[in-house]
């Protein structure tokens, strides 16, 4: 899947080997002007992101339905929301993925941190672990999924997602030969947003002290958005300025943990890239500008 400023694209190889591209103009979900200023629109972009995700990825399940299976429960949502079915199977996967995600990576780490009170006194050093478990946690879990045959091959389209898009920035024809060279990593990928998110959370939290543990989750779920905000705005910096120092410091965490969400593609992986690349390029190169 591509998104360029105009349109996103969707290209899928089907079982026959031939590549089909679904295009889209970007119709935001969220429209009032108050969702889009600064350090509020990164929490509605990856809302927003997630909820184009989960409905690309159905669309590129269906050249593949033969193969698949419903479970008891799309049965019962498809019976309950009949032709809005899968606008109800999108939206409660966006928020079943949500309430996990916080779960694991936010409530757990703050209470085992809490556990080791008894043997650390300082609010900021019991902020500081609870940071580290949870990238640890975070770190662990793409390590062990990484390894799944499947998401294997997501992370290998990521990556030809990645070259072929440095292509493109580089004035290049968009050939499998010229995408091959170029890295894996790129500032401006998810991966860096949700890196930056993790690792500014344990600044933030440090300014809330210690106190008592439902008072600590309210907290982290209340700053959460902010958190977001910010590592959205960090992250479009890093994308303007890609070349300069600061940035260029900035990116090394998200570049050092795509390492594990990225992987060399083949070149037919390329070849699916390119053809949603194509079509999301605006006619007008100056509106590509970040």
């Amino acid at each position: 899947m591509m998104r360029g400023p105009h349109k996103i694209a969707t290209a899928v190889r089907k079982p026959d080997g031939e590549i089909t591209v679904k295009t889209q103009d970007i119709n935001p979900i969220f429209k009032s002007k108050f969702l889009k200023l600064p350090l509020v629109r990164g929490s509605v972009a990856l809302v927003e992101a997630m909820i184009i995700g989960i409905k690309e990825l159905m669309y590129s399940a269906e050249f593949y339905e033969d193969e698949l299976e419903e479970d008891a429960f799309d049965r019962f949502l498809r019976k309950m929301f009949k032709g809005n079915a899968d606008q109800a199977i999108i939206y409660f996967s966006v928020a079943v993925a949500l309430l996990i995600s916080v779960g694991a990576f936010i409530i757990l780490p703050n209470l085992v941190a809490g556990l080791l009170k008894t043997l650390v006194e300082s609010p900021l050093i019991l902020n500081f672990l609870e940071g580290i478990l949870r990238v640890g946690l975070f770190t662990v879990y793409v390590y062990l999924i990484s390894k799944m045959d499947d998401i294997k091959r997501v992370f290998m389209y990521h990556g030809a997602e990645h070259k072929t898009i440095y292509a493109y920035e580089n004035g290049e024809e968009l050939t499998v030969e010229n995408a091959r060279k170029y890295i894996t990593l790129h500032p401006r990928c998810g991966t860096s947003f949700l890196v930056n998110v993790l690792i500014i959370s344990i600044i933030v939290f440090s300014f809330f002290g210690w106190p008592g543990v439902l008072m600590r989750i309210v907290t982290r779920l209340v700053m959460l958005p902010v958190i977001a905000g910010l590592s959205y705005e960090i992250n479009r910096y890093i994308g303007k300025h890609e070349n300069k120092g600061l940035a260029k410091l900035l990116a090394k965490p998200g570049f050092l943990f795509q390492k594990l969400t990225t992987k060399e593609p083949t070149d037919d992986m390329l070849e699916v890239a390119i053809a949603a690349m194509k079509e999301v390029i605006p006619e007008n190169k100056e509106d590509d500008n970040w």
